[in-house]
């Protein structure tokens, strides 16, 4: 069993380290620019950093459980892939975010682009397997022959 979602995992905790790095860089503006929690506003240079992370804690439930499912019920290999991709994606969402509002465009829209691929993958997986468990219908061979 192990073998199947050692991808998944690393890439797992290779976000949840992102994430805590998104955290310590909120933590390390606080202290430059003065900001006491829970206060959330002040310089456009904290608050650019604070954005950034925060809406990118928002997004890594949906992330985590598309990776998951995507590897489980579709390819291992495929989704700890794209997982990477989407951490380095955010990881630029971050970087230009922190220097300018409109640095985080590409970035986000490239990341949403690798979400939704998720979510295909995520969905035919299930669906082949709930067909081939309740139905009887096996997909991959019926593409194959």
């Amino acid at each position: 069993m192990l073998d199947q979602i050692h991808l998944l995992a690393a890439v797992t905790v290779v976000g949840v380290l992102e994430q805590a790095y998104f955290f310590l860089q909120v933590i390390y503006a606080r202290r430059l620019f003065g900001i006491s929690p829970p206060k959330t506003s002040g310089p456009p240079e904290f608050e650019r950093v604070f954005r950034a992370q925060v809406n990118s804690s928002e997004y890594f439930p949906i992330f985590l459980a598309l990776l998951w499912q995507a590897g489980l019920f579709f390819h291992q290999g495929l989704a700890a892939a794209l997982g990477l991709l989407y951490l380095y994606s955010r990881y630029c969402y971050f970087m230009g975010y922190r220097t300018s509002s409109s640095e985080r465009l590409a970035p986000i829209y490239f990341s949403t682009g690798v979400l939704w691929i998720l979510v295909a993958a995520s969905a035919l997986g299930i669906l082949h397997s709930l067909l081939s468990h309740y139905v009887g219908l096996n997909l991959l061979q019926l593409l194959t022959a």
